[in-house]
């Protein structure tokens, strides 16, 4: 006898082939929750293209999710997953101010890195978790390609350093003179200046508030989420 597949079966194979190219597993679960999960990884990618070898997180990408999220009265709360090489400042910096502008619950955890503009989109949650072995890069602004050498340029850079500070001190609890201090430190990078912080280093100068994995920041995410319906 033989056996014709059905159309449904066929497009199964076709999504299962997709997830396991993707993803790595035959099947993604469907979740029916009240939480968007947000992940930034790789280099956070600004108005042009990265190379094709690297992988990046795109601000075309995050803002629809974020947008969706504000609007659907499902979603209660947002959980940004971290692990970030840094990248493009500017955008780098929007989508920070984006998140922190939602007023939807939102808790961020750092995993692996949260490197130089990650340090904003981590502290741009209402409460932020690293895990013990995951490090953040604070170091100041600064290119690659060319640079013109007069004034306006460093003035530019100044411009874009205070801007950058001006956020972390107003979305974490580290003081300002410590966090320059972090900043322009010599003795911590090779060739550049700067400060890696790891784990609970991070949560002892107030960059981040508190050590813990995926397990505490959704707990810490779901409570928050019914201190405020109670509170409505």
């Amino acid at each position: 006898m033989t056996t014709i597949a059905s159309d449904d079966n066929n497009n199964n194979n076709g999504d299962n082939v997709d997830n396991l190219k993707e993803m790595g597993i035959l099947k993604v679960p469907d979740l029916d929750t009240n939480i968007q999960f947000l992940t930034i990884v790789g280099e956070i990618e600004g108005h042009t293209l990265s190379s094709s070898n690297k992988k990046t997180t795109k601000y075309e990408h995050i803002i629809p999710i974020l947008i969706a999220s504000m609007q659907d009265p499902k979603i209660e709360g947002i959980l940004i997953i971290l692990n970030t090489v840094g990248g493009d400042v500017e955008t780098g910096l929007a989508l920070a101010e984006m998140i922190n502008s939602t007023d939807k619950p939102k808790v961020s955890l750092v995993l692996g890195g949260g490197h130089s503009i990650g340090v904003p989109l981590a502290t741009a949650a209402d409460y932020s978790f690293i895990v013990p072995t995951a490090a953040m890069t604070i170091h100041p602004v600064r290119t690659t390609g060319l640079v013109i050498g007069v004034p306006q340029t460093f003035r530019y850079f100044e411009k874009m350093q205070k801007r950058i500070i001006k956020f972390i001190l107003r979305t974490s609890n580290i003081d300002k003179t410590s966090l320059r201090n972090l900043m322009y430190s010599t003795d911590e990078l090779a060739n550049d200046v700067g400060t890696i912080l790891i784990g609970k280093e991070a949560v002892s100068c107030g960059l981040i508030d508190e050590v813990g994995g995926f397990s505490q920041a959704l707990n810490k995410l779901g409570t928050m989420i019914d201190g405020k319906t109670n509170n409505i």
